[in-house]
């Protein structure tokens, strides 16, 4: 990800994503250690590290709010990490220290953090199915880290396509979001590549990603995967009455000033 930051530099800054709807930095991590095959008792903690702070600038260069307890993780990792490479004197008294493993509080809050996943991500109809011994291949809800992973091989193969030189076009995510939701009409289920399909630069990449964001946010759409790397499908639901609002919607309580202007 070294080119991180010319690849996101044009995420629009009118728009921000609030996080606090998907998940936080022990995910993050858990979605890590997933994604590497690593026993969680044994944390390669240089790599986390590196692979955690990377994630941290896509998302920053994405304009997505990184609350502070994604900082504050960070730091714990760093911390973790200088710990474990400091070298190890041979005394008795280092030889009880080296008992106690600087990743063993981290790996118990990471074990605490997947039981309440697990919990929260079983699908009923799994359930049913395994009662009644039918075959069922379970859909699992994809989560933020997993849809990022996935954007940033849309944006690697966006690279090897032809390059057309047009003026770039800046599509509003609101405008975005009614395009996507036109297209899911069309059809019970769309790939998230195929969310992509119609915009080539970068600009329209992003927009479009954001978009997708604020639609799970706004419950108008559900994303599954068929296995943890499986292929990812947005499906286009109906909007629950207790869906947030759209940020900006008068009816929100959280309305610009020109909107209450326009309606006051």
């Amino acid at each position: 990800m070294t080119e991180t930051h010319s690849d996101f530099e044009s995420a629009p800054d009118a728009f921000p994503v609030k996080l606090a709807s998907f998940e936080g930095p022990l995910d993050l991590l858990l979605h890590l250690i997933k994604t590497n095959e690593v026993n969680i008792h044994d944390i390669p903690i240089t790599l986390i590290t590196k692979q955690y702070l990377e994630t941290m600038e896509l998302m920053h260069e994405l304009n997505l709010d990184v609350a502070g307890e994604f900082l504050v993780m960070a730091a714990t990792l760093i911390h973790i990490k200088s710990k474990m490479l400091l070298p190890r004197p041979e005394t008795a008294a280092a030889v009880e220290a080296e008992q106690e493993d600087p990743r063993d509080a981290l790996v118990r809050r990471l074990h605490e953090r997947e039981q309440l996943r697990a919990a929260q991500w079983l699908r009923p109809d799994e359930r049913v199915a395994a009662i009644a011994g039918d075959d069922f291949e379970p859909e699992l809800e994809v989560d933020l880290f997993s849809l990022l992973a996935a954007f940033q091989q849309v944006v690697q193969r966006a690279k090897l396509r032809p390059k057309v030189l047009l003026p770039p076009e800046q599509i509003p995510v609101e405008v975005r979001i009614n395009q996507l939701l036109a297209r899911l009409s069309e059809t019970e289920a769309c790939g998230f590549e195929d969310l992509f399909a119609d915009v080539g630069d970068r600009s329209g990449l992003i927009v479009t990603f954001l978009a997708l964001l604020e639609m799970i946010r706004l419950k108008l759409v559900r994303v599954f995967q068929s296995t943890s790397f499986g292929p990812i499908r947005v499906y286009k639901r109906p909007r629950p009455a207790d869906a947030p609002h759209p940020i900006g919607d008068p009816e929100s309580g959280h309305a610009d000033s020109g909107s209450e202007k326009k309606h006051g």
